[in-house]
């Protein structure tokens, strides 16, 4: 499901359209709930805007999922196993990143699996920051990281991490993220979806 085309921002568009209507949310509910202004809503529901990470990640909070599960197949069947090739693949369009869903889809959706696991790969320079607070989300999550380095604001405290180190988070209290070395960062999220 790598961005790059219409056919994403359908997907997006029909995904965002379908879970706003399951809560019974108008444009601008959603709206006040997320941060994100009504007109950029909708013309991410109408196809004609590609979130970026940080607007995808104020909608899914104020929608009380995860990433991942905005991602869910919910078309295909659950499978306690998740084949690389099927899992889902996404490209921030604004800073690059490339967050892959490796945890089996339709596990983490009250189905099954409380958690969540995700694959990044996290350019050189890149930056994603979220003006404000996340205030829907009371998960919390791991972020491990396998190569490189990144720096994490995380409430009022600043994290520098590198290869091996892992910092555990409420993801509300997350205020943003950046690879400030010369070379991409790889790193695994572990996302506790709670009850």
């Amino acid at each position: 499901m790598e961005s790059g085309g219409d056919e994403f921002e359908k997907t997006v568009a029909e995904r965002l359209r379908a879970l706003r209507a399951e809560r019974g949310l108008t444009l601008d509910a959603l709206a006040d709930l997320s941060g994100v202004s009504r007109a950029m809503i909708s013309r991410v529901e109408r196809a004609e805007a590609s979130p970026t990470a940080a607007l995808l990640a104020r909608l899914c909070s104020a929608l009380g999922v995860s990433l991942s599960v905005f991602f869910d197949n919910e078309a295909r069947q659950a499978s306690p196993l998740a084949r690389r090739a099927d899992q889902p693949v996404w490209r921030d369009p604004d800073s690059g990143y490339l967050r892959r869903a490796v945890s089996p889809q339709g596990t983490g959706s009250g189905v099954g699996s409380a958690v969540d696991i995700i694959e990044v790969e996290f350019p050189a320079g890149a930056e994603v920051r979220f003006p404000g607070r996340l205030t829907r989300r009371s998960q919390t999550q791991h972020v491990w990281v396998f190569d490189g380095e990144i720096v994490m604001t995380v409430g009022e405290e600043v994290y520098h991490l590198s290869a091996g180190d892992c910092l555990f988070m409420n993801v509300a209290d997350v205020h943003g993220y950046r690879n400030p070395g010369t070379v991409a960062a790889r790193y695994v999220v572990v996302v506790n979806l709670g009850s």
